[in-house]
């Protein structure tokens, strides 16, 4: 006969009462508070904050169910075992936003992919220097975007459990950061160019989002700079695509950078309101985000392929130049903009120019 050991002797012993008709049944009462909650769909169906309310609401500044993955609002028996200690993001100042359940509740909606919804079909043969500087500004758009997503991958493990909202909000931007890398690879790839140059600008601000000391700092380096000033790019398409494949790219991953940074916005201003004592670490961080960012701005595999999809040429590149500064114009107002509204005003600490004189830039 099989020597069991004493735990699954005793559940076999559980199991032979089981089968004489006498069970626990005690976890039926066990969360009377929670009973009894119902959910009224809206006109766009159950989103998640439909669901979130009476019991269910109430999200603790600190973490209740540390050391374990039980949900929240539910009933945590005293011996259940505390088994994880990398949950060690706890305190709500540290990752929340009050946008986080809206913004996945549209990220789940508006899923998209890269095979059916891009008209590959429309797809047309491109003048040389026209198809190498798409070519070169997708493969620095590939280099950037799983970045993006392994920036949530890191700390998502990490963040509490009752902090859920957030947690699938970060997973839903690791699905689009995979897409946006996949559709950039594929544009590159579709039409006989290739990928062309990394970018040594690019390294060092992806180093940086990703060996951040804490997920604030993460946050903002990547949300704020990184994502904000892509937002900022996309959202000048017309200036940059060449055919109707690369606007509807630039449409579909705009409106998932958009979440993305909204996120970001909201996840700063709740810390600032919460923690007015870090502004000063915040604005230190910012000062280097600035540099890394205008560095990578001007280096020429991004600012050169930039230049002559907007002036339509190589021919064209100084109108090309005169352009891409009206956009860093606008990246960087829309940058301080967003600062505003998370509640930093940034307007004359800013370390780098509001604009590029053309004659600038040319030089």
């Amino acid at each position: 006969m099989a020597q069991y050991t004493s735990d699954v002797q005793a559940g076999l012993d559980r199991m032979r009462e089981m089968a004489k008709g006498n069970f626990d049944l005690s976890w039926m009462n066990s969360n009377p508070e929670g009973w009894g909650h119902q959910a009224e769909p809206g006109p766009t169906g159950l989103r998640m904050v439909d669901i979130e309310t009476g019991h269910y609401a109430p999200v603790s500044g600190r973490g209740s169910s540390l050391g374990t993955m039980a949900p929240r609002g539910c009933f945590v028996p005293e011996d259940t075992p505390p088994c994880l200690d990398t949950y060690v993001l706890n305190e709500m100042t540290e990752v929340w936003s009050e946008n986080a359940a809206a913004l996945y509740d549209e990220a789940v909606v508006r899923q998209w992919n890269s095979v059916t919804d891009i008209p590959w079909d429309k797809l047309e043969k491109l003048p040389d220097d026209i198809e190498r500087a798409v070519c070169q500004m997708c493969t620095g758009l590939t280099e950037v975007e799983f970045v993006a997503g392994d920036m949530p991958a890191r700390w998502l493990c990490q963040i509490n459990h009752d902090f859920h909202e957030v947690k699938l909000f970060l997973a839903t931007q690791i699905m689009d950061e995979a897409r946006h890398l996949d559709v950039f690879r594929k544009r590159a790839l579709a039409n006989g160019g290739g990928l062309l140059s990394a970018s040594p600008g690019q390294e060092e601000l992806l180093a940086a989002i990703l060996t951040a000391p804490d997920y604030t700092t993460a946050s903002a380096l990547m949300h704020i700079f990184g994502e904000g000033f892509v937002l900022t790019l996309f959202r000048q398409g017309e200036f940059l695509a060449p055919t109707e494949v690369e606007k509807t790219i630039f449409r579909l991953c705009m409106q998932d950078e958009a979440r993305h940074v909204a996120y970001g916005v909201k996840h700063l201003q709740y810390l600032i309101e919460r923690l007015p004592e870090r502004e000063a670490e915040i604005h230190a961080l910012l000062d280097v985000g600035e540099q890394a960012i205008f560095k990578l701005t001007l280096e020429p595999q991004t600012s050169e392929p930039r230049a002559i999809l907007a002036g339509g040429g190589l021919a064209n590149i100084e109108l090309g130049m005169a352009r891409m500064a009206f956009i860093y114009r606008k990246q960087v107002q829309e940058y301080l903009n967003r600062l505003q509204v998370a509640g930093l005003d940034r307007s004359s600490r800013i370390t780098i120019p509001l604009e590029i004189p053309v004659d600038e830039l040319a030089a």
